[in-house]
């Protein structure tokens, strides 16, 4: 199979070996500037192979600040691989609550069980290891391999890609697999093989604070301008590319609050598919009139003794939007229809995970809960 050359794959009139040359002028500079400006995050502290593993898959689509009091709550909670393979479904949700894409989550699970069936409780010290444990991509076992084994592979995330898109400016689509693929090997043969943790993590930290995603890159302070082609050409603002998004689809519901003060009416979602086996308000498809709410309330068998209409809402999912209407129904006293649960407020505080789609009528729930007589 023929490789096709790496100034092809990024669309760059120079030929591979400036590009190779470039690439390895990268990491001194770089990690001189790492180590001397890193942000100080929890999971650095001690890189020890579970800790770098949890970190990572938190990181992955959240933001750094939104991550740490999770890490910290869920370490507290499962401190070793034994701990998070053995906990129960409704305590990894809970700790996981607010943090999304919730598969993250049980992909940690299920490969923390195949780690204590196959290799006794610890993570394994191998890069092809790692891949073969669900919830492993190139990039988390690239990280976990590097950080905390001292591996020399390459961990390419968007951050890196970005970086990389303005060092070469290179106007490819960045989010094209074949330019990942090219970022992954020009990495593979152009990084410190004493140090490949710090580099991996100091190509983040440069694609996260200087090279960010949001706004104009802060060259002045950045240790690769002077390598930086885009920087030197006088654009780097115009990298990386990207190919446009497809709109999300739009989806409209209206949204149940049912509340009395024994608790919360709530219900499970399907074992499969998005946001798959956790709690959820009742909703209904469709932005319902007041008409509607009524009478589906009447067919569930509830009499609310108050009924409010609430403050829509919006959720955006990767490739789905939520807006929601919403409608909150104070009741004496609630008898579940089948499907459904009533939890107590304590429950839905401590046990029942709620996505954050949800969040506004929770609050609205549990604002209205101080009402209650």
């Amino acid at each position: 199979m023929t490789i096709k050359p790496l100034n092809e794959i990024f669309n760059l009139p120079i030929p591979e070996e400036e590009i190779f040359r470039i690439a390895a002028a990268v990491p001194e500079p770089l990690i001189n500037w790492y180590r001397q400006n890193a942000r100080a995050l929890p999971w650095r502290k001690n890189p020890e192979p579970y800790r770098v593993w949890v970190s990572e898959i938190m990181l992955q689509q959240t933001r750094v600040e939104a991550v740490k009091p999770y890490y910290q709550r869920f370490l507290e909670a499962l401190p070793d691989v034994a701990a998070l393979a053995d906990a129960p479904e409704e305590q990894l949700m809970k700790l996981w609550e607010g943090l999304g894409y919730y598969s993250r989550a049980r992909n940690l699970q299920k490969a923390a069980r195949q780690v204590m069936e196959r290799h006794g409780g610890k993570l394994p010290p191998s890069y092809e290891l790692l891949l073969d444990l669900a919830g492993f991509g190139e990039y988390t076992a690239g990280a976990v391999a590097s950080i905390a084994f001292g591996i020399p592979v390459p961990a390419v995330d968007g951050n890196v890609l970005r970086v990389f898109s303005r060092v070469l400016a290179s106007d490819s689509d960045v989010m094209a697999p074949a330019v990942r693929k090219g970022c992954r090997r020009l990495l593979l043969e152009t990084m410190p093989q004493n140090c490949p943790g710090d580099y991996n993590q100091a190509l983040m930290e440069l694609g996260a604070t200087l090279c960010a995603p949001n706004g104009p890159p802060n060259c002045m302070a950045c240790p690769l301008s002077h390598l930086c082609r885009a920087y030197l050409n006088g654009n780097p603002s115009a990298f990386p590319v990207k190919a446009p998004k497809k709109e999300r689809r739009v989806e409209e519901k209206t949204i149940f609050a049912v509340i009395s003060p024994e608790g919360v009416l709530l219900r499970k979602r399907p074992e499969e598919g998005l946001l798959a086996g956790l709690w959820e308000f009742p909703w209904e498809e469709g932005h319902l009139s007041k008409g509607e709410t009524g009478k589906k309330l009447e067919e569930w068998g509830i009499a609310p003794k108050k009924r409010h209409t609430l403050r829509p809402a919006k959720h955006i999912f990767t490739h789905v939007e939520w807006r929601m209407a919403g409608v909150l129904a104070v009741c004496e006293k609630i008898l579940p229809p089948e499907g459904m649960r009533l939890v107590t407020w304590e429950e839905m505080e401590t046990v029942y995970t709620v996505p954050s789609a949800f969040s506004a009528f929770q609050k609205a729930a549990l604002a209205a809960k101080e009402e209650l007589p």
